[in-house]
């Protein structure tokens, strides 16, 4: 194939005619949550130069005023010859860290240093711990981002061919935490000797390079779950002497970061019904009762995630994270104080509250009118249905362990909620969109990330080890595909509590 010249906000890349410009950009972090199926119309650019026609896709999602400013997406557009491409590099999201962890009466795992890490599908965090305990933490989002916002788009692009990429798209974001961390503890990252990785199934699937086929089609029957060492150099990791430690996973698709998870909130241990909820694109559910655990996975989707709306993004400057109605308006705050850009998942949660309250959008997602949010960012009626799908499955799936247990929610002693997006949750907000059970609210505990705490706690205790094994050994795994009181629960939580 013939070769032209790209350049690329000044920088000047070579590439094949042919080539699709989105592929070409995502070397550069240019996001692409749909995975570049063009359904989200998220990565637009300036581009002028010798590139294809807009197609049907790119003129539904762009305007006419866009189009004639040559803005394209990326991912529908084609380079047929030298070209000039301009985007505005996102400014970095905040990404939840862990608490400090303590040490056990086991020894720990590691000799000098040892790195904590959890891969989340939207972000990476790490811990860095010597014996005088934690030196530093820091967080980036996962550079498979541009693979996809959710598991599926990645775990299709794996099959597709692109394992490798996927791979070295992880590995490459958890080297660059691990050189952060050792730059702010002034040590080399060579001197960390043990790494304790956890996350979802299928996230430590693509991390590890394995083929995710069993996780992508029925029976879904992980053929590896976890809890065993490998050496870091297969990771090429900037530690290639070190070990690694992945937790167990509990099935296909709850993972070593619930397991984890539990073992820091000491969900297994409770003497009390107890109901743990990680909410992110796969909404992952644990119920303890009389020492039984049942879990379960389900897919939310990415709308409490920032992608997938049409005005969504992550929880970075420029995002609506707090919504609140004063009787006559809707009133909006912006990280970062500027001006809004778009809207992150807390503010999603607020704002439907705030919409229903309003008596704007009635208890089955009806929307009188757009939601004007802030000058340029808005709820349309397709992002209302995206997220009474999310939050519907979450909550038939808490509905659905809480059946399986014969146990109504008021007996439930505490519900833990876990993960970034829960961190900055409203709790009254969540309860008055049936995202959260209705309990009372000190029933609900934010516990942050749970699953790096976890990871934290076995690093610094090996006998902990068994303790995570046993956890996992004893969860059982409802499998909702084929569960009839599941799907009934879906559809009833599609719709909204009514106010009244």
């Amino acid at each position: 194939m013939e070769a032209t010249e790209v350049t690329v906000n000044g920088k000047i890349f070579r590439a094949e005619k042919g080539t699709n410009l989105g592929e070409l950009l995502r070397k550069e972090g240019l996001a692409m949550p749909c995975a570049g199926m063009g359904r989200c119309g998220k990565c637009r650019v300036h581009a002028q130069g010798e590139l294809s026609d807009p197609d049907a896709v790119e003129r539904k999602k762009l305007s006419e005023q866009e189009l004639a400013e040559h803005i394209r997406l990326a991912c529908r557009t084609v380079i047929l010859g030298p070209c000039r491409v301009e985007w505005e590099r996102e400014a970095g999201m905040e990404v939840r860290l862990g608490e400090k962890a303590s040490f056990g009466k086991g020894e720990p795992l590691f000799d000098r240093l040892g790195a904590a890490v959890d891969v989340g599908t939207t972000t990476l965090a790490a811990q860095l711990y010597a014996k005088e305990g934690l030196l530093a933490q820091a967080g980036v989002e996962n550079p498979q981002k541009a693979y996809g916002a959710d598991v599926i788009s990645r775990v299709e692009r794996s099959l597709a061919g692109e394992g490798q990429e996927l791979k070295s798209a992880v590995c490459g974001g958890i080297g660059e935490l691990l050189r952060e961390l050792a730059d702010r503890a002034g040590v080399l990252p060579e001197q960390i000797d043990t790494l304790v990785i956890t996350g979802n199934t299928s996230m430590l699937y693509l991390l590890t390079g394995r083929s995710p086929e069993c996780l992508s089609h029925a029976p879904f029957q992980a053929d590896w779950l976890a809890g065993e060492w490998i050496k870091a150099d297969v990771l090429g990791l900037p530690c290639p002497n070190a070990r690694v430690y992945f937790p167990p996973c509990i099935s296909a698709f709850v993972g070593a970061d619930i397991t984890c998870a539990m073992l820091h909130t000491g969900l297994g241990d409770a003497a009390e019904p107890e109901l743990l909820a990680d909410i992110g694109t796969n909404g992952e559910i644990v119920l303890n009762k009389g020492g039984e655990l049942f879990c379960c996975s389900t897919a939310a989707g990415p709308a409490f995630e920032g992608a997938g709306l049409s005005c969504g993004m992550p929880g970075k400057d420029g995002a609506i994270f707090r919504v609140e109605w004063d009787g006559s308006s809707l009133e909006s705050s912006v990280i970062g104080g500027g001006e809004a850009k778009g809207i992150c998942g807390s503010g999603v949660v607020d704002a439907v509250s705030c919409l229903l309250r309003s008596g704007w959008m009635d208890e089955t997602g009806f929307l009188e009118e757009e939601a004007v949010l802030a000058e340029g960012v808005e709820l349309l009626q397709e992002d209302i249905r995206k997220i009474q799908l999310a939050k519907g499955a979450i909550f038939a799936g808490m509905q659905t362990m809480l059946h399986r247990a014969a146990l109504p929610a008021r007996e439930v002693s505490r519900i833990l909620v876990a993960g970034g997006f829960g961190s900055s949750l409203n709790i009254k907000n969540a309860i008055s969109i049936g995202l959260l059970p209705d309990v009372e609210e000190g029933r609900i505990v934010i516990c942050g990330n749970a699953a790096l705490d976890g990871a934290a706690d076995l690093l610094l205790d090996g006998d902990r080890r068994k303790a995570a094994e046993e956890l996992a050994r004893r969860a059982v795994t409802v499998e909702l595909a084929a569960d009839e009181y599941f799907k009934n629960s879906y559809m009833d939580g599609m719709l909204f509590p009514d106010e009244e």
